[in-house]
């Protein structure tokens, strides 16, 4: 029989057990913070129908949707959460209460090159809150403290979310006469960091055909730096007649203010004038969270306020604001350059190491410890004692409970402590109580 040779797409992650454990404790972190912060959990389906993913995007996420056939259906695979939130929130729109603060953390697919740090199956975690025919502007001002919580507790060093308001872009081209291409001048813009300033200057004129003087103007603002007062006081001194940039810039100064009043440090915020989102859908507010390590590219989170995005469902106004986490795409950078990296391969705090074949002492001592809580694994192959030693070493479990002959007897436990080699002769009540004191 020939064998087939194990392997899986590229642009999809798989990891052993010991990075396996390190990302789900991630992915709690992230779910009690959400939590927290009074978000409910949400789960929608993978597959979708094709015209529901494709409503509301652009013709280059369009090329990247995974499309197929099955049964006469014309399907998809969810590219992103959001649009499956505004289907979501469109169909049970009656059954819900608003403003709908929600959390969904699932894979995603896109059928991009894969590259390093560019996955085609990856996780996401998003908050929206999503309003009934209007939307404050508080809520977009408590998304950068739910976010500055999460990279708070997930200890990863330094790291700054950078704001803006896609309005002051778009009244910034409307007074130049551009805007019906605002979403193609706003794409390239946002790819200014990734691609460098002349080939951003180059997609404007030659392939958007926007005037070589316009396009000078749009570089040099957006360039704009400053702390954020003071980035505020020039766009307050610009002389742009436009309704559109100066409502950008009032929503703007506001929600940076509230959100110093959710407790965001102002050295994890700051405006960034260049940040413009791609996906066509944000109307407003838009942020991108980096870590301040040279050896960690890219955004590892991005979102922003969409006012219109369910309109293509029903005829309710349901803006909304929220955040997503690329997981996958951040772990896999951390692990590849030794910022984190996995301890252990165990969950278990205890693995109960029989002297010779499990005994139903042993299995009641573990029983025991699993109804005080404590995770417990028994060793039951029919091995020499050193080999379970050292698969108690392999795996990286903190404890061992050691139980022959004598321990039977005794009705004890000779618990050793993996890390210090000490080991104590204990019963069980004592042994439970030593551990959950950890």
């Amino acid at each position: 029989m020939t064998k087939v040779t194990p392997r899986i797409q590229a642009g999809f992650m798989e990891l052993l057990p010991g990075e396996q454990i390190l990302f789900n404790k991630y992915l709690k972190i992230i779910r009690d913070t959400y939590e927290e912060y009074g978000f409910v959990p949400q789960d929608t389906p993978i597959v979708e129908n094709a015209d529901i993913l494709f409503s509301e995007i652009g013709e280059d996420t369009k090329k990247e949707i995974y499309r197929f056939s099955k049964g006469g259906d014309d399907l998809g695979l969810r590219f992103d959460l959001t649009v499956p939130l505004a289907r979501y929130v469109a169909m049970y729109y009656n059954q819900l209460t608003f403003p709908y603060r929600r959390y969904q953390i699932g894979k995603v697919y896109r059928g991009e090159r894969p590259q390093k740090g560019r996955f085609r199956e990856f996780y996401q975690c998003d908050i929206d809150i999503i309003g009934n025919g209007s939307l404050s502007l508080a809520n977009d001002a408590e998304i950068p403290a739910v976010i500055n919580r999460v990279f708070e507790k997930l200890d990863l060093g330094d790291f700054l979310i950078s704001i803006n308001n896609r309005k002051i872009l778009s009244g910034l081209v409307d007074s130049l006469g551009s805007l019906n291409k605002i979403d193609e001048i706003l794409r390239a813009i946002d790819k200014l960091e990734k691609v460098g300033q002349e080939t951003v200057r180059l997609m404007l004129i030659e392939d958007l055909g926007i005037k070589s003087g316009d396009v000078e103007k749009i570089i040099e603002f957006v360039k704009i730096t400053g702390s954020n007062k003071q980035i505020i006081d020039k766009l307050e001194s610009f002389d742009i007649k436009n309704d559109l940039f100066d409502t950008g810039v009032n929503e703007l100064k506001e929600v940076v203010k509230m959100a110093f009043d959710f407790g965001v440090p102002e050295k994890n915020l700051q405006i960034d004038l260049s940040i413009a989102r791609g996906l066509s859908y944000y109307t407003g507010t838009v942020y991108e969270t980096k870590l301040l390590d040279d050896r960690i590219k890219g955004s590892v989170c991005g979102g922003g306020r969409f006012d219109n995005l369910a309109d293509s469902y029903t005829n309710q106004r349901l803006p909304g604001v929220g955040v997503s986490i690329g997981l996958t795409r951040l772990f896999s950078q951390l692990i590849s350059v030794g910022i984190v990296k996995a301890d252990t391969s165990a969950v278990a705090k205890v693995l109960i190491v029989p002297m010779d074949k499990v005994s139903a002492f042993s299995l009641k001592t573990a029983s025991e410890m699993r109804m005080a809580g404590i995770p417990v694994e028994v060793f039951t192959e029919d091995d020499k004692f050193r080999k379970k030693l050292t698969y108690a070493n392999k795996v990286g479990v903190p404890y061992i409970a050691i139980i022959g002959e004598e321990e039977e007897k005794l009705k004890k436990i000779a618990l050793k402590n993996m890390e210090t080699g000490d080991q104590e002769l204990l019963d069980i009540k004592t042994v439970i109580k030593k551990i959950q004191n950890i």
